[in-house]
């Protein structure tokens, strides 16, 4: 959330800006998911503009970190890079035991997917050709 505010704002912290509008510390959230109840610290700023993506304001709710929990296992990231990756990116921490449980929702449906019945024929095609001025 520090990255969505930064680009808010228009500079890094510890930068200097011309603009009126600020960092202002942070807020306590209390937010919810299917892993259970955790407290984040969310940042804001002076004018009070500042609407994070992954939990906006008057919501308690997180579901696009699970989505981007599963995005991440299914490229191949370890549950122990993961959890690494979300404490360094939002800055609060999973365990990885929360990320398991997670997971292993899409992992039935992998080990489904990967050991479907294949069709005896797949049509490829083929397509090469030159474009010259």
């Amino acid at each position: 959330m520090e990255g969505e505010l930064d680009d808010h704002l228009g500079y890094k912290k510890h930068k200097t800006s011309d603009s009126s509008n600020a960092r202002n510390g942070y807020t306590q959230k209390k937010v919810k998911s299917t892993f259970g109840e955790m407290e984040i610290q969310v940042p804001r700023d002076r004018e009070g503009s500042f609407n994070p993506m992954l939990v906006p304001k008057r919501e308690n709710m997180i579901e696009r970190l699970e989505e981007v929990m599963i995005s991440m296992y299914a490229k191949g990231m370890s549950v122990s890079d993961i959890q690494e990756q979300i404490s360094e990116i939002y800055k609060f921490d999973v365990s990885t035991s929360a990320i398991s449980r997670i997971t292993s929702r899409v992992a039935e449906d992998i080990v489904a997917w990967q050991n479907r019945p294949l069709e005896s024929t797949y049509l490829i095609v083929w397509m090469d050709g030159w474009y010259c001025l």
